[in-house]
């Protein structure tokens, strides 16, 4: 079994939050930003309904692109989140393991 080295664990939360901040913010954002762009396309088009602007907004390329964009941001936070949950798992194994030595000394 490889040794667990939480100093490791710990730099690598460290170093990565803020690419994890940065991904999460990028999802929210492009969450609210999807209702700007559907807005935006419902007002180019030239449709009367509300159906028939709806429709063209979802539709149109540019959003079907932009929700392209979103699974790809969401696909890149949660890679990143799950690396951090990863390296606290390591951690708190290192202290169980630690406090099972420390008991059987």
């Amino acid at each position: 079994m490889q040794e667990i080295d939480p100093f490791k664990a710990l730099d690598f939360i460290k170093e990565n939050a803020k690419a994890y901040a940065q991904a999460k913010a990028n999802v929210i954002y492009m969450n609210e930003y999807r209702k700007s762009l559907k807005a935006k396309l419902e007002a180019e088009c030239t449709e009367k309904t509300e159906t028939a602007k709806e429709r063209y907004a979802y539709a149109h390329p540019t959003y079907i692109n932009h929700l392209q964009a979103i699974r790809e941001a969401v696909g890149d936070a949660e890679r990143l989140r799950w690396l951090m949950v990863s390296a606290e798992a390591q951690i708190e194994m290192w202290r169980s393991l630690e406090a099972s030595q420390r008991a059987e000394s």
